[in-house]
């Protein structure tokens, strides 16, 4: 069976069948025809019409307060946008008005669960499979009344207004509608990710002094295992699914809570309207738990203002974006990243699907066999996704390509290569008679594993490497935007621009804030370093947050407010009235405005003889290798070299495996011979020559990991970003041995 993990979600697409409209092609018209056609008709087109798109200037630079350094502004808002319109000045108030104004359009998509049935895998293990309907819609009207009922019942459930709800579920409709309900009675949520282990969660719960706890009625299990040492809990509030029938009266009469279904909360606010308690655009919205991969998780606090002004910015930069756009809804809510994209999709009127990672496609793990994925269904126009799915949907489609072998994989690389030439050339190459062309004979069907209409997708979350950007630009057929952003910034600080055909730059600031580069003198990054200013990426404007939550030690280390003494009343104001936020991150900003993240302070290590060497840099390289699904380069200061450990993929490795005749037990066993380290260590060799990383930087010796590391095993986020403390501390005798 195939590991689960960072590469779960990839591996399930199914690219079975991508290159069928171009070989029924070559059956009508002939082999000979179809190649000639193939060859002759786009490069015909693009000789007569190539040239290369003029360069704009897409972000500028502007003079602004705080520490010296070289700032840049959103070349077309160059004055920072903090509201989408009059009025719209809190999450509330902006929900309200959209909710009136697309008041019969289609709001919030769920699919029923039909049937679920369970399958052995080969070796034992039970696996759920889902037979979906398809999407049941609510409008604008309907979500908000429901938000208001909800707001209403949870005052009459007994929630004091003055204390704080959590909300502890995978990403869902009812989710959004109790994030909604809770800030129209100006009650801050603290959201954490579904996935957090018990210590974190205990954390959070504690620290924040959660009285009301929304959850799935599954989590009923794991709050019981930790009821003792939760201080504030008094309400338990859960959404209604096929468990809920077999637990909840039973935690209704034994857990010492208060225990109500969401359905029964709105029946209650229903019956029993309560009037709203209005928040102003100043007051904390959400307290979010980050993913914990430097320790216990940090609450970052996020104002009404701070997700309304990324709001505003992100409205201004995806094209045409409006009440025709269909949102695929299916990263975790509880992250910062979704969260934003759904509030800018609501803001605009733009319907939302809801799904999850192990159904979006036909082949995903749980879709039942006969059944359509989420994106299947739904046919979204746009989505968001994180560097390691879309990693892992390029291996797949590569995986499919080198199975299918002969004339098409000949057919498929050269069609690949012509629309790289294109986009890299031309314009109308990109975009017009070639761009149709490959996709109806070569890449339509991959295109149809997402539904066929994505029109834009945004990554975000981690660094995306330049391989993979361009491969799915050109495989999906849509431009993909890299942003840039941290919770601490409420997710918006750049955005690519969808007519930005480069790879590797994360775009200029999004309009609701400034970008400036401060000198960071121990890593030899100066803003007069030529030919593009370097230094540490530090933000400010509307969407800086306003700090961690009971942490004032670590805010006021990476919060920086410039205060200046005003004459006439003698007190100390902010000069121009935003905070700076610190991100420990290094870029570079290119001649046209936008920003490319180059190195993180905490990711360098100085070797022995005195080379510098950044961690996350060589791992983004390294993550190119087909054997690949994980991995973590160490570095240890003492010595001249690095190593790394390697999750490799399991279905990969097991193929070369059969084909070299190499024989074996179990998965282990096979990560552990001698001939397969040197194998993968070949395939990293030379992914690191083509990438360019010196001789120090490619890891001297690896050690290959069988399991893999998922969110629930606490050595990746939710993101699917490696915890470089919990790996080194779990691994710590395999590391030392590679040092010896």
């Amino acid at each position: 069976m195939k590991n689960t993990g960072a590469k779960t979600l990839a591996k399930k697409v199914d690219f079975n069948d991508y290159l069928s409209s171009f070989m029924k092609s070559c059956g009508t018209y002939g082999i000979v025809g179809a190649a000639a056609a193939a060859v002759i008709v786009p490069v015909l087109f693009s000789s007569i019409l190539m040239g290369k798109k003029k360069g704009k200037k897409r972000g500028v630079p502007v003079e602004v307060g705080g520490e010296a350094g070289y700032a840049v502004c959103n070349a077309r808002n160059p004055q920072l946008a903090q509201f989408p319109w009059e009025g719209a000045t809190t999450i509330a108030s902006l929900f309200e008005q959209c909710c009136e104004k697309y008041s019969g359009n289609p709001c919030l998509g769920t699919r029923k669960v039909i049937n679920k049935d369970f399958v052995t895998g080969s070796d034992g293990r039970k696996f759920e499979k889902l037979h979906l309907g398809d999407y049941e819609w609510q409008t604008y009207g309907q979500v908000y009344q429901r938000a208001c009922h909800f707001a209403s019942g949870l005052v009459n459930f007994g929630h004091n207004v003055d204390t704080r709800v959590a909300i502890f579920s995978e990403t869902r409709a009812e989710w959004q509608i109790a994030f909604q309900g809770c800030l129209r009675q100006n009650i801050t949520v603290v959201t954490m990710y579904a996935s957090l282990g018990e210590d974190a969660l205990i954390h959070s719960l504690n620290e924040t002094q959660v009285s009301t706890l929304i959850c799935e009625s599954k989590q009923l299990k794991k709050l019981a295992a930790i009821r003792t040492s939760l201080k504030t809990i008094t309400n338990i509030i859960y959404f209604e699914d096929d468990e809920s029938a077999n637990i909840s009266d039973l935690y209704r009469s034994t857990s010492g809570w208060n225990v109500s279904s969401f359905h029964e909360i709105e029946l209650l606010g229903e019956r029993a309207p309560v009037a709203p308690k209005l928040p102003s655009k100043d007051s904390v919205a959400v307290i979010m738990y980050t993913s914990g991969s430097t320790g216990l998780p940090k609450g970052v606090m996020i104002t009404h203002g701070n997700i309304v002004a990324i709001a505003a910015a992100v409205m201004t930069i995806i094209r045409g974006l409006g009440r025709n756009d269909v949102y695929m809804a299916y990263l975790p809510l509880a992250h910062v990243l979704e969260l934003a994209a759904e509030s800018v999709m609501l803001s605009a009127g733009c319907a939302v699907g809801y799904g999850s990672p192990l159904t979006l496609t036909d082949a995903s793990s749980k879709i039942m066999k006969g059944t359509k994925g989420d994106a299947s269904v739904l046919k979204p126009t746009l989505m968001a996704a994180v560097p390691a799915i879309l990693d892992r949907v390029r291996d797949g489609v590569l995986k499919k390509v080198e199975d299918k072998g002969g004339l098409a994989k000949k057919l498929f690389d050269f069609a690949y290569k012509r629309r790289l030439q294109a986009i890299e050339g031309s314009w109308f190459g990109a975009w017009g008679l070639e761009r149709w062309f490959w996709d109806v004979f070569v890449f339509e069907k991959v295109r149809a594993a997402l539904g066929g209409r994505v029109r834009l997708i945004l990554s975000g979350g981690a660094p995306l490497s330049g391989n993979s950007q361009r491969f799915i630009n050109i495989c999906i057929g849509a431009p993909l935007c890299q942003g840039y952003g941290l919770t601490e910034t409420c997710a918006g600080t750049a955005f690519t621009e969808w007519d930005d055909t480069t790879v590797g730059r994360v775009g200029p600031p999004v309009p609701c804030c400034y970008i400036k580069l401060v000198n960071w003198a121990e890593g030899g990054y100066t803003t007069s370093d030529k030919p593009m200013p370097r230094g540490e990426i530090v933000v400010g404007g509307f969407s800086v947050t306003s700090g961690y939550f009971n942490n004032p030690e670590k805010t006021d280390e990476v919060y920086k407010v410039e205060f200046m003494l005003c004459i006439r009343t003698g007190q100390l104001v902010d000069e121009r009235g935003m905070r700076w936020f610190y991100t420990g991150d290094i870029g570079q900003f290119h001649p046209d405005g936008c920003l490319e993240i180059i190195d993180r302070k905490k990711d360098i290590v100085k070797l022995q003889h005195g080379e510098y060497i950044s961690l996350g840099k060589v791992e983004a390289a390294l993550m190119s290798s087909h054997f690949v699904d994980n991995l973590m380069v160490h570095a240890d200061p003492f010595h001249s070299y690095c190593v790394a450990l390697i999750v490799p993929a399991r279905d990969i490795l097991e193929k070369w495996a059969q084909e070299a005749g190499i024989e074996y037990k179990d998965f282990p066993e096979l990560c552990d011979k001698a001939e397969t380290v040197s194998e993968v260590r070949k395939s990293l060799s030379k992914v690191a020559k083509d990438a360019k990383l010196d001789k120090f930087e490619v890891p001297a010796k690896v050690k290959l990991v069988a399991e893999p590391w998922t969110p629930e095993s606490g050595l990746v986020t939710a993101a699917l970003k490696i915890k470089r403390e919990q790996i080194k501390t779990k691994f710590k005798d395999e590391l030392q041995k590679m040092y010896h």
